[in-house]
Formats: C-alpha cells, structure tokens, sequence
C-alpha cells in the first residue's frame, strides 16, 4: 500500500483566501498522473482546473461540489506509491500555485520595436513555476457503467459549471437527471431533456417557479460587486460622449476581411476601436496612468495592457492583452479572438485578468447606444463602444445616411481633466471616421 498525502486547497491566484468546488474530474479510486486536472475551483475571478500534483490514485475527496474550501485547507488525499515527501502538517499551507489553469500564451511572441521580444511577466521569487498546461478536456476516471438504463445520481452529481447554471436558471434539481455524457456526466441536453419531461412534473416545477429566487453572491460575482463599489467611491468619475460618423471604418473592415494575412482571425470593429485607443494612447500617456495613494504619485504606465469587458455565464470578466500598443494589427486581431474564446469556454485564468491599465466595453453588441461605465479598480480611463447604425447625417455638405455610432469614456477625474478626456475620446473618433488616413499619420 502507497503512502497517503493530503493535499492542501493552493492559493490560485494574487492572494484569494477560498475557492469553490465546481466539479470532480476524478472520482474517489480513480488513478492520477502528474499534472492530470482532477477538480475545477471556482474563485472569485476565474474557473481553474487543478491538476494533480503526483501520480497514483485520488484515494478521498474533502469536499463536495458547490462546497467552498479555504486556502490551506484539505481538498483531496492521494495514494502514493513510493512517495519521499512526507505528507503535510495540518497547519503547513500550500504553496501559491498562481497559473493553474492558465492558458498558453499565443504561437507568436510580441515583439517591441527593435525587434526585441517583450520580456515576460515573471511571478515572484518565492513562487514555484507552474506546472505544464493540461489537456482543455479530461474524462473523469470512473468505472465503466453497467449495461442497464440510465439512472439519476444517487452520489455527486458530475456536471460542468455552464451545466449547473442552466440547471439552476431553469430550475431543475440536478440530482433528479439522469445522465447520459461521458462516465455518467450530466450534460446540457440531459437538462433540457428533464425541462421537456411529461407534465407528472409540471405542477412540482410550476409550485418551485412560483417561490422567489435566491441566488447566493459568490465567485465572479462578489468579486465584481466588491470591486464597483470600491472604485465608485474611490475614485471620481466624469464622462464625456461623442457621437461620430464611422463609415470609413466599417468600409476598412470589410477590406480587411478580405486580406490573406488576417484568413484566421476575426476582423471586427472591436478590433480598430481598440487600435484606435492604443494610438490615441500613444499621443495622450496620460490617458494610460494610475493614482498611487499610498506613494502620492501619479504613474504613468509604459505599457498598455488593453482590457476588453466580457459577458460570460459566471459574470463579468475584463481579461486583457499584455503591451497592447506593441502589437501589430494582426496580433492585435489574433490577442482579441483567442481572449473572446477564452472567456467563453470559462478558461480566463487570474493572471489574463491582473493588471489592466484601459479597458474597453462594448454595448453594441446588445444593441444599447453608449453608457456611462464604472472604471475597473486601479484604472483611469475605460471607453464604452456603442452600436453602430445607420443614420442620416452631414456628410460633405449634404444629408446622407451614414453608418454612426455614439463613443463614452470614463476617467478618474483625479488624474484625467476634461481637456485631455475630450481630446482623447476626438482623437479615437478621428481615427474610426478616417482609419486609412490617420493610422499612416500616427504610426
């Protein structure tokens, strides 16, 4: 028989003191390799999976999923054959693990001007590198099941975080499912299949739909409410709007659509509005600062790690892309598509989401015409993107329909007066109406 090791819940990322347990990968007996995910974390900014810090077996779970877990407190024991490390004192934490979870970066390294490779954001000293990325997908190892109907869970219920959304947004009761995915997982079509069950149901559910919701204020969530009120009563917001013709850049988007180096990326407005922030950066740094109240200093940032607000099924999440300004267009457009499809699997990991400098939010998508958003804690300026319609309009003398949309940013008054947000917000406007003419001015 192998040694048994408790393995303490780490820290997963920039000091988070608990994390809630989503879903077991691994069952209790189920066999374990070294950086195999067996358990996804949810903490308060993004879903992690764990990966397994031995090969052997996952002999015991200590919570179960939708328990939440103190850093420092057990989360799992495993079985270990041969193992020289002793197992840890009950009052030893883990080591911060920041990382676990996090994707790869992109195929292709930023490059600064010079040609020089952008130095990579090193973790502390102290911190021990993190292990190699796991496979995006890992099949729970449970014992093949038996050749009979499928039946509810009896034990946990094994189910993906979107799943349990959707279970709990359509009020169905998880343990009632009977599941059909992999090694008996609930899956998305098991929950709308129980939803469409014959109508015995229908007065249980009806009586559970007709009760108030309550939803616990937890994870990405609490995190996101902490930190606007923070920065609602922290630092003073003003907001000015323009509202500009931006045909030239819809006509540019098509154009480059068409161009082979950018066959596969997305090319969107998003994409030119945030260039257009970074060049408009490049001429108002100090649009790209931040108060230091403890120092009583303004920094002005070097780098532009550009934010970009994304709606997911845990909430909002403001990700960003590390030295913005130093990337060309297409790894602009590569940094916005890989990011967008890492918020929507729910794979944002902490570190994509530390340090943002400008962020930018675009309500056009719902089809809502500006707003005026609350900045991102530790940041002096966020833009909102509004739709984009057609509207009659002054163009060259005369009334034409042109394609307009209506731009806001938000400052930390402290830092940012309404000559240089003003300035700004024209310059960004200036661009998006004349993207051919001013990207060869500015650049």
């Amino acid at each position: 028989m192998g040694q048994k090791i408790t393995f303490n819940l780490p820290d997963l990322g920039e000091g988070l003191t608990e994390g809630e347990v989503a879903a077991w990968l691994v069952e209790p007996g189920g066999e374990v390799k070294l950086n195999q995910p067996f358990v996804e974390v949810e903490t308060a900014k993004a879903l992690v999976e764990v990966p397994s810090p031995y090969d052997g077996v996952l002999a015991e779970h200590h919570a179960e999923a939708g328990e939440t877990v103190d850093v420092g407190k057990p989360l799992a024991t495993f079985e270990v054959e041969g193992a020289d490390a002793p197992a840890p004192k009950k009052d030893e934490r883990t080591p911060n693990l920041v990382g676990y979870g996090a994707r790869e970066a992109g195929s292709k390294r930023r490059k600064r001007k010079g040609g020089a490779p952008a130095p990579a954001a090193e973790a502390p000293a102290a911190e021990p590198p993190a292990p190699m990325t796991p496979p995006s997908v890992i099949v729970p190892v449970t014992p093949p099941p038996a050749a009979t109907a499928p039946q509810a869970h009896a034990g946990p219920v094994l189910a993906k975080p979107p799943v349990r959304k959707l279970a709990k947004d359509l009020g169905v009761d998880l343990a009632s499912v009977v599941p059909t995915g992999p090694n008996g997982t609930v899956s998305r079509a098991d929950v709308e299949a129980a939803v469409a069950a014959p109508a015995v149901e229908a007065p249980r559910r009806a009586a559970a739909a007709a009760e108030d919701q309550r939803i616990p204020i937890k994870g990405v969530r609490k995190l996101t409410a902490q930190n606007m009120v923070a920065s609602a009563f922290t630092a003073p917001h003003a907001t000015v709007f323009l509202t500009c013709d931006v045909t030239g850049m819809m006509e540019t988007v098509k154009q480059f659509k068409a161009r082979r180096e950018f066959a596969d990326v997305k090319v969107t407005p998003l994409l030119f509005v945030a260039k257009a922030v970074l060049l408009a950066a490049r001429r108002h740094p100090m649009i790209n600062a931040r108060w230091d109240e403890a120092a009583q200093e303004i920094v002005v940032m070097r780098d532009v790690n550009l934010g970009i607000a994304a709606a997911t099924p845990r909430g909002l999440v403001v990700p960003n892309v590390k030295a913005a300004q130093d990337l060309s267009l297409v790894e602009l457009a590569e940094a916005l598509t890989s990011l967008a499809a890492t918020a929507r699997e729910g794979k944002t990991s902490p570190a994509d989401m530390a340090g943002g400098t400008f962020s930018i939010t675009n309500v056009g998508v719902f089809g809502i015409d500006t707003g005026t958003p609350i900045l991102p804690p530790g940041e002096s300026a966020i833009l909102v993107f509004g739709a984009v319609r057609p509207q009659p309009w002054v163009h060259e003398g005369e009334i034409a329909v042109r394609q307009v949309t209506t731009l806001g940013l938000s400052f930390d008054h402290r830092l940012i007066d309404g000559e240089l947000g003003s300035q700004f917000l024209a310059d960004v406007g200036a661009f998006l109406s004349h993207p051919g003419e001013t990207l060869l001015a500015w650049t």
